[in-house]
């Protein structure tokens, strides 16, 4: 048998607003070793806790018309999880941009997600090496910052003060005492 035609016959799909989407070829290996760092930080930090951090590849069932695959998730009622995937709204979508994805994520799933009551609400950019933080407000996703290991310019480029002035580190509103570094979503990539 051949491995290197393992996942030719998988084809995965989201419903979105009753459509069924055909997902993206499978992602870069920027794309997973961003979505791994970041499972893994909440992986780590949630052991032992009643949140459940849930890598890519996990069916998220918010409606009759939308059933999403995010690049991650947390879930802190166990309710809400089941053999088939997460049925409701989890308290921390992830979303990492690919050029193929990027419209719906800023989009149609922005705007699912905030309906369903999720959160926070994470828009990641590989290239810009960058995280757009939404949090639930009033029932609206309201933009809480942009975190970027990248300025206007390359870091060589940069100048110590504007090294300074980057957001590089951040909470998730979620918890209090876990300080997200960009360093560490973002390591081994290029």
């Amino acid at each position: 048998m051949n491995t290197n035609l393992a996942y030719a016959d998988e084809q995965r799909d989201e419903l979105i607003n009753g459509f069924i989407v055909m997902m993206s070829p499978r992602p870069k290996t920027d794309h997973n070793l961003t979505t791994g760092n970041i499972y893994s930080i909440f992986k780590h930090y949630l052991k032992g806790k009643r949140c459940t951090p849930f890598p890519d590849g996990e069916d998220l069932y918010l409606s009759e018309k939308d059933r999403f695959v995010p690049d991650g998730m947390i879930v802190c009622d166990p309710d809400k999880i089941k053999s088939r995937g997460v049925y409701g709204a989890p308290d921390l979508v992830v979303e990492v941009l690919s050029p193929a994805t990027a419209k719906r994520d800023k989009g149609y799933k922005k705007d699912v997600y905030e309906q369903a009551g999720v959160k926070e609400y994470w828009i990641v950019s590989t290239t810009d090496k960058s995280i757009e933080q939404y949090l639930l407000t009033n029932g609206k996703f309201v933009l809480h910052e942009i975190y970027s290991l990248n300025g206007d310019y390359p870091p060589e480029e940069m100048t110590e003060e504007e090294k300074a002035a980057l957001l590089t580190e951040f909470k998730c509103s979620l918890f209090d005492d876990l300080l997200i570094k960009l360093e560490d979503v973002f390591e081994r990539i290029k």
